[in-house]
């Protein structure tokens, strides 16, 4: 006889004399991610490796603390990391369309920045006074005396060769016109017309060859004009030269080791000897006055730096925890300002993303919210592939038609990037995106569970203090932190196992305190972690008391007490994500004669999973393994959950599935006190089952509320007693012999439990022990077998056949 589990089994109870707040109060904050051996040797491994492909995936369940212990782990890491470089983006003098960019040592770029502001500002007024001294007034007077000294001269030359050929000339509207001269004056047109023709040509000729003369002495005057603008440029670009030189020679000086700087700034100091006049103004213009001259910017912003990243008050590396990964926020942008209706943009106007926050060290992201936007997704490929940051529009990335932008020269891209999300997204990735595998060849594994030993025992006391240190909640006692390892023992579902989903776990520190603090109470003790967790479990239960209500009143039929024939009370659990609960499930099993077999009613019905058919199945198995060795297995059977409306999955109700059969086939009555749960094979094992606590508690909440009678119970497994991690509540009534709890390892054990008759042995001759159940079953089977056989010699195979096709059933 299958004796019962015995009350000390069902949970394990964490002693108090070793836990008290002296012990942990004194234990240090915590550095390292507790019981996660694995997932930290992953994580050194993928950041101690710069090459290309070696980023992270880190993969766990939500609420295992996976995010706060990579960005603590990330924190120390990047302070042994050396500080990265600042990133400026500055006018691209040969094509403002596409700025450029400087890298500078960490600080440099708002010190580059500042010193560009003072360089306009020094060069406006060393400029001005430069042009407005005396010196530079004189000598431009020279340059204009000697002009208008040789244009003298040669307008001189020009009067002087008039004159001897007979001619005046007279200026008008930047023209000159040589006339023919009569008495000292000039002649007329009535004079003119007067004169023979031989002297008309004579006058005309000579004026012609005056008039080449004067084209000539004009040009000659036009050539003075041009050499003499000349040499005022030449002096005014000496002026301004050194004006500036020593402006320039001094911020050169401070960045001559940087060489991308110096070409900037000998870039600068061109642009400004060119547009000199600009620093001559009073006054800079606004973005207004720029519009109202054409120019889409004020003039000077071409002379700013726009600081992208500035590292100077980042210790070490930068940790970049990127939450919502669209593309402008990963990627960066161009900003647009409004002018009299029309869009304009610069330089000036280029916005970082996380990407470049995070160059130079480390940037995590969910996956989860990474894939939900679908160009972030495929640009954080291309800028992991190709190590660069490009700056560009959405609309471009698409190839859509979009407003005249900005194109920033890409950024060189070095760090590594963290994703963090579920298995399931893990798997998807590496089946179906194949750059996924290249580009993140380290899985970092958190686990949800960690092995119950004294070192991890000791970091789960340190992770409760830290909590309440850090939230400044009241701190626990002996009893309570008994009550909290207890409860990590019940998420864990193990009795050797610590729970690492420290999220519930917080929570549960965070409500026992809160209830403390409700009774003013100096610690958190054992009755407000109870009340705790008592009270989570009440907020959600309302489907659950539901259910057990309907089953009080008899709408849901369970039986609980009294033996009958063909029918067993199984286990399933709901999950309703923030609560699972266990609830019985009558199983009823109809046999007869015929050919069908066992029939699945929830799988003909459509109601039934891939998984629980495949238990069905293996009752097939079962029995020609136990009694189809000397006869054919022939019998119709209907097996069904009664009341159940939607689909049922899994295997753990095949063995309750199998005590129905064998009772339906051998008569004898199951008792209706025992509840059942456990996987079969065809061998006839019991094989572990998952929400094995649930599904005691469910039943015991049943008999409960019906009137517990001492005899009730449930059957699970042997190999699921380390996961037992049962209320008080049902333990107390263990200890109490009002319920009970068997643990069985065969069908043969678990048959004897619910009908008190023993399973039989087989015998040498192949017959079971006589009057156990499976003697009872083999005759049964060789009973239907007979007739089968009779009436296959009597009206032959298709009858036979036809008839059961037909669902009838045979008579002998």
């Amino acid at each position: 006889m299958v004796s019962k589990v015995a009350p000390s089994q069902l949970r394990r109870t964490v002693q108090t004399k070793h836990l008290s707040c002296d012990t942990i109060n004194p234990l240090k904050q915590l550095e390292n991610i507790i019981g996660q051996d694995r997932a930290v040797k992953a994580l050194q491994f993928g950041l101690a490796i710069p090459s290309q492909g070696f980023n992270i995936y880190v993969s766990g369940r939500a609420g295992t603390g996976r995010l706060t212990a990579v960005k603590r782990y990330l924190a120390e890491q990047a302070k042994k990391q050396a500080q990265p470089d600042d990133w400026c983006y500055v006018h691209n003098f040969d094509n403002p369309y596409e700025p450029t960019k400087l890298r500078l040592p960490a600080g440099k770029g708002k010190e580059l920045k500042e010193n560009m502001k003072e360089l306009v500002a020094e060069a406006q007024k060393a400029l001005i006074k430069a042009f407005e001294s005396e010196e530079s007034a004189e000598k431009r007077e020279e340059i204009l005396k000697e002009l208008e000294r040789r244009k003298l001269d040669v307008y001189a030359k020009i009067e002087r060769l008039a004159q001897e050929n007979g001619f005046i000339l007279r200026h008008a509207s930047g023209h000159i016109a040589a006339i023919a001269m009569k008495d000292n004056r000039a002649m007329t047109d009535e004079e003119f017309q007067k004169l023979s023709e031989k002297q008309k040509a004579e006058i005309i000729a000579k004026q012609e060859k005056l008039m080449n003369e004067i084209k000539s002495a004009m040009r000659q005057d036009r050539d003075l004009e041009r050499e003499a603008l000349n040499k005022v440029r030449e002096l005014e670009g000496r002026i301004a030269m050194f004006a500036i030189r020593f402006l320039m020679d001094e911020l050169k000086e401070k960045y001559e080791k940087m060489e991308d700087v110096l070409k900037y700034l000998d870039r600068v100091e061109k642009d400004i000897l060119e547009n000199f006049n600009e620093f001559l103004k009073p006054q800079k213009e606004d973005a207004l006055t720029a519009l109202m001259k054409g120019r889409e910017v004020p003039f000077f912003t071409r002379y700013e730096v726009n600081v992208l990243i500035d590292n100077s008050s980042v210790k070490g590396a930068p940790v970049v925890i990127e939450l919502n990964p669209t593309y402008v926020n990963l990627f960066g942008k161009v900003e647009k300002e409004s002018q009299m209706g029309a869009l304009y943009t610069n330089f000036t106007l280029i916005r970082k993303g996380s990407l470049h926050q995070a160059n130079g060290g480390y940037l995590v992201i969910p996956v989860e919210e990474l894939l939900r936007n679908f160009l972030s997704w495929d640009g954080l490929k291309r800028a992991i592939r190709n190590r660069e940051i490009v700056i560009e529009e959405p609309g471009d990335r698409l190839g859509f038609l979009t407003t005249k932008t900005l194109k920033p020269e890409p950024i060189p891209f070095k760090a590594h990037v963290i994703l963090i999300g579920e298995p399931l997204f893990y798997y998807l990735l590496y089946e179906y995106d194949n750059e996924f595998k290249e580009l993140f060849k380290v899985k970092a594994e958190f686990d949800t569970t960690m092995d119950y030993n004294e070192k991890n025992l000791n970091d789960f006391l340190s992770f409760v203090y830290k909590v309440c240190a850090e939230e400044s909640l009241i701190p626990p006692d002996s009893t309570a932190l008994a009550k909290i390892i207890e409860y990590a023992c019940r998420l864990a579902e193990d009795q050797q196992k610590l729970s690492t989903r420290f999220g519930e776990i917080s929570d549960i520190i965070r409500e026992g305190s809160y209830y403390a603090g409700f009774e003013n109470g100096q610690h958190v003790t054992s009755a407000h972690i109870m009340k705790a967790i008592e009270e989570k479990y009440y907020r959600s239960n309302l489907i659950q008391e539901k259910i057990i209500e309907l089953i009080k009143q008899g709408m849901i039929v369970i039986d609980h007490t009294g033996e009958v024939v063909g029918q067993a009370n199984g286990l399933a659990v709901s999950d309703f994500g923030d609560i699972s609960f266990g609830r019985p499930n009558r199983i009823t099993v109809t046999t007869g004669i015929g050919l069908e077999g066992v029939v699945d009613i929830e799988r003909e019905s459509k109601l039934g999973g891939r998984i629980h058919t495949k238990g069905v199945m293996i009752l097939s198995g079962f029995l020609i393994e136990k009694f189809a060795r000397d006869k054919p297995l022939s019998l119709s059977a209907r097996l069904v959950f009664e009341q159940s409306y939607s689909e049922v999955e899994g295997d753990s109700a095949s063995s309750t599935e199998l005590y129905a059969l064998l009772s339906s086939l051998s008569g004898v009555p199951i008792k209706q006190s025992i509840a059942v749960t456990g996987s079969v094979n065809q061998k006839g094992e019991i094989q572990a089952i998952g929400g094995v606590n649930e599904k005691i508690e469910g039943f015991y909440e049943v008999c409960k509320q019906k009137g517990l009678t001492g005899k009730q119970g449930v059957m699970i497994p042997h190999s699921n007693l380390a996961n037992l991690m049962l209320k008080e509540e049902v333990t107390d009534a263990v200890t109490k012999g009002k319920f009970h709890i068997w643990a069985v390892s065969t069908v043969d054990d678990g048959i004897e439990v619910l009908t008190g008759v023993k399973a039989g042995k087989r015998m040498e001759n192949g017959t079971y022990e006589k009057d156990s159940v499976y003697y009872k079953v083999d005759q049964r089977l060789r009973e239907i077998a007979e007739v089968i056989e009779k009436q296959v010699r009597q009206f032959g195979d298709k009858h036979v056949l036809s008839k059961a096709d037909g669902n009838e059933e045979s008579e002998s």
